[in-house]
Parts: C-alpha cells; structure tokens; sequence
C-alpha cells in the first residue's frame, strides 16, 4: 500500500475555510453556535473539530413537527405535478451546486472524491424520478360485482414524514426520502446523523432556495440538528404518520416498538451483512474487481458493503490470493486525493469495532490474510485511517453473523451450491446479496424465491451499487423498508378503496337482501 504521512493530509482549518465557502455557496448562513446543544462538525480526515454548529432539542422537533404539520393542507391540496415543480428546481440546485455538496461529504464522511460526487448524483438521479412520478402517481379501475357500480383505489398525501439518517450517506437517503415524499403531496422533518450536520445545513439551504423560488408552503420542509433527544419526537409524535429510519439494528429495535406502539408506519433501513457466492465457473477477474469495491470502498461504512465471501473450494485459493494483492496496492489516505481509494473511518468507535472483530475472528480460528492494520497512527492520532482486512474463517461463527462497520471481508468456502445458499441465508440480516456465476441455472436458483432471501439479489456484479430506479431495502433485521424507485412511493401515501354507485339502484354486495 502506499505510504502517507501527515503532510499529505489537508489541514484542520485549511477544512474548515473549505467548509464554509461550500456552505455560502449553497446559501446556508447563521449555523455556527455554541452551547449546550451545539453540535462540533468535526472532520475523520484529521479526526478534529472544524467549528460548532447550533443544535436542537426535542423542543424544537415538537415545533418543527407544528410547522410540516401547519402547511400540509396546502401542500395535499396542490396538484402533484405542482408539487414536482418544486423537486424539479431542487435537482437544477443540485446539479449546480455538485462540487460544494461533494466537498462536504467528503470533508464530514471522508468520502473519497468520486463517491461523493457520486452520492450527490444520486439526489440529482432521485430528484428526476420523482419528477416523472409526480405525473403518474396512478391508482386502480377494479371490475365490481354489482351492476351500475365502479370500484377504484386511490393514494392520497399521508402527513408528516419524519426522516432521521445516518452519517454514511448523509444526503442521499434524505433525498431519496424528501424528493418521493414531497411530490406524494407530504411535508418533511430532517433529524440528520450528528456527526454530519453541514451537509444537512446545505442540503436545506439548497431546498429552501427551491421552496422560494416555485412559490412552495414555507413549513413542507423542516432541519432539527441534534441528537437523540431531537429525533425523540419523529419517532414519539402521533402528528409523524410515517417514520424512515436508517441506522443500526439497535437503533431499530429500539425504535420501531415506540412507532407500532402509536400505530404509525416505519421504513426501516438497517444493518446488512451482505453476502457474494462465487462459484467454479465465476470469471475470477471480473468477481475480483465486484468483491474489491464492495468490501473496501467507503472503507467498509456502506449498509451494503460486502462482509463475506463464499467461495467454492476449487476457486478458494486463487481468488483470495488474487484480492490479497490488490488489497497490498490500495491507496489509503487523503480522500481529496484523486489516487486514494479508502479514505478514514468515520471515528474511534469504529476503529475499536473493527479491531475487536478481527480479534474475535484469529479467536475462532480465523486467518487474517491481508490488511488489518491502522495507518497514520504516528503522525494524525486522532484520525482512523485502516488497512481493509480479509480474514479465511473455519466457519460461519457469531462474529461473522455481526455486521461490523468496518472493512473485514470474511471468506468461507463451500462445496455445493445449496450449501453456499443456506451459509449466505444463515444471519440475522437480509439487505444485498449476489453470486458470481456463468452458469444460468445458478443465478437463476439465487435469484429464485429459494435463493438469496435479501431484499437485493444481484448476479455478476458486488453488493453495492444500487441504482435509484429500483426499490432499495431489505428484509430480516434490516427492517423490510423499501425507498426510492420503483412503487416505493406507495409507502409514503395512504390507499381508499372507492365504491361509486352510478345507478338508481342499490344492490348489496355477495348478493345480501336487506329489503
């Protein structure tokens, strides 16, 4: 791997000018605070603090939640290509303002730079289906028993949608979320990941200026930056008809009784141990290439980053030798670097995870056979900068059924397919999955309804990667959720079924006579 030393590193405050002249340029302002809610916008490039934003508390949730609430009438009643107007100007903002959202990304996940941009294309990508979708919100005609009668099912606007994200994609999955939800005739509060509040501050300010300038309800959008406390009242409130939720399977454990307890509606993203079967006939080159992004990109902080391999007992040795030396030439460091590759975890918590994981793992009899180790360590203390790891297991033991967020791709080897299929099935999680095969009967067995029982089941490429047209989610401990494309929308709208009675008479249905 290549060295790095801490003058190759951008410095803390060289960040935070960076910073905020990507905030002024998306027309955030006034956000810098103090107190005991402020939040330190801190940067895992140098593991410092850059400058402390104003927090929230669940106080202002509660008004947040009044405002959406106040100006959903408005917002249900405009027509929803109207209503598409206002995503439409928020993709053109986007679009404009690229480079500055990416720079944040970066600066605050410590995104490498072609996967920020790629993030920030994604909102664009999201925010140009539901333009599309706002002219084909469509229900149902339904053939009715009795004579003179019509049966429809309509969607109608739900309420308050109450989106809380993580820090990994910190504006993506709230514009997959806002973009669907506001042409569905909704209004939105954002409770952001801590850890990433500047790029929430853009995002908002960049919808704002589209909420303005289309003429839009000035509450269908509300940002509350906190904590815990904050996202409290999303996940409390009877006013919050729907909650979507990323995070870990904790958080959703605890969460999702509070939301069924009132009788509101969750879409739950959560943890993902994702899984590849590569098969004897898998073309090596092209499966290395697929397992090599999605292990280590992100530095292994994507929900559907690949954790394990399952690999046939012929094709074992070569392709793990094959991933050891790509993993030995992966450049680790500066993300704002064209040449880096995996830039930091996200903090010491994440570190200390993935340590304890890899010594979990030699405990059970795992090999580690590339990476592992910290980079930097001397020279920026407080930065996490790691060797993505592969680790050959015995077998598929309780470590190996976590999710760590972390890069440890774990190789199990397998004899027969069905045997590959129940070790990827054996976990608790069930978000992104797929095989590398060029035989059609096997992808067509892992894709089956006795395959992969992932809510994303791919062949011939690795588990990350999901496009916007398709519904993103997965089932299990994951949490069932599904966002984005394809009739994700229905979720965040309510269904009628309508009986039109067009005739003088008045039959009754399954032939009841109540005369």
């Amino acid at each position: 791997m290549s060295d790095t030393s801490e003058n190759t590193l951008p410095g803390t405050a060289e960040l935070a000018e960076r910073a905020r002249r990507a905030l002024a340029a998306c027309g955030a302002a006034g956000y810098e605070g103090s107190g005991p809610n402020a939040l330190s916008a801190r940067s895992p490039i140098t593991g410092q603090d850059l400058f402390t934003v104003a927090g929230g508390t669940g106080s202002d949730a509660h008004e947040a939640i009044a405002a959406a609430g106040a100006a959903f009438p408005a917002w249900r009643d405009t027509p929803a290509p109207v209503r598409g107007a206002l995503v439409k100007r928020l993709g053109e903002l986007l679009t404009e303002h690229k480079q500055d959202l990416a720079d944040l990304v970066t600066i605050e996940a410590g995104k490498i730079g072609s996967e920020a941009l790629g993030e920030v294309q994604e909102m664009i990508d999201i925010c140009d289906l539901a333009v599309g979708m706002s002219r084909q919100l469509e229900g149902r005609t339904l053939a009715s028993e009795r004579p003179g009668h019509k049966l429809l099912e309509t969607w109608h606007p739900l309420g308050v949608v109450g989106v809380i994200s993580a820090f990994n994609f910190p504006v993506a999955v709230w514009a997959w979320n806002t973009a669907v939800a506001l042409v569905c005739g909704d209004t939105v509060v954002w409770k952001p990941s801590e850890l990433t509040p500047l790029t929430a501050l853009a995002s908002t300010a960049l919808l704002e200026r589209a909420i303005a300038d289309t003429g839009a309800p000035e509450g269908v959008h509300r940002l509350v930056l906190g904590g815990a406390d904050a996202a409290a009242p999303l996940v409390d409130s009877p006013d919050v008809p729907l909650v979507s939720a990323t995070g870990s399977e904790r958080m959703g454990r605890e969460i999702a009784p509070r939301i069924a307890a009132r009788f509101g509606r969750a879409i739950l993203e959560l943890g993902g141990n994702n899984a590849a079967i590569v098969t004897p006939s898998a073309d090596l080159d092209l499966a290395a290439r697929g397992i090599v992004f999605s292990a280590a990109g992100t530095a292994g902080q994507r929900c559907t980053t690949m954790r394990r391999l399952i690999v046939h007992e012929d094709v074992a040795d070569e392709l793990v030798a094959r991933l050891a030396k790509v993993y030995t030439g992966l450049n680790i460091g500066d993300p704002f670097s064209e040449e880096t590759l995996v830039g930091p975890l996200v903090g010491e918590r994440a570190h200390a995870a993935m340590r304890t994981a890899l010594e979990r793992a030699v405990a059970d009899g795992g090999e580690v056979v590339a990476g592992g180790g910290r980079r930097l360590a001397g020279a920026a203390q407080d930065a996490y900068y790691v060797e993505p790891a592969i680790v050959r297991m015995p077998g598929q033991t309780d470590v190996v059924k976590e999710e760590t967020f972390a890069p440890i791709l774990y190789v199990l080897t397998y004899r027969a397919f069905d045997e590959a299929l129940a070790l990827h099935n054996d976990v608790p999680q069930g978000l992104s999955s797929s095989v590398f095969t060029t035989d059609q009967r096997e992808a067509d067995r892992f894709t089956a309804s006795a395959g992969s029982d992932c809510g994303i089941a791919n062949v011939n490429i690795g588990t990350s990667g999901a496009e916007i047209g398709g519904a993103f989610g997965g089932e299990k401990t994951t949490g069932g959720g599904r966002e984005s494309g394809s009739d994700a929308w229905r979720g965040y709208m309510r269904r009628a079924t309508n009986t039109v009675n067009y005739s003088t008479e008045l039959p009754l249905a399954q032939g009841v006579n109540f005369g």
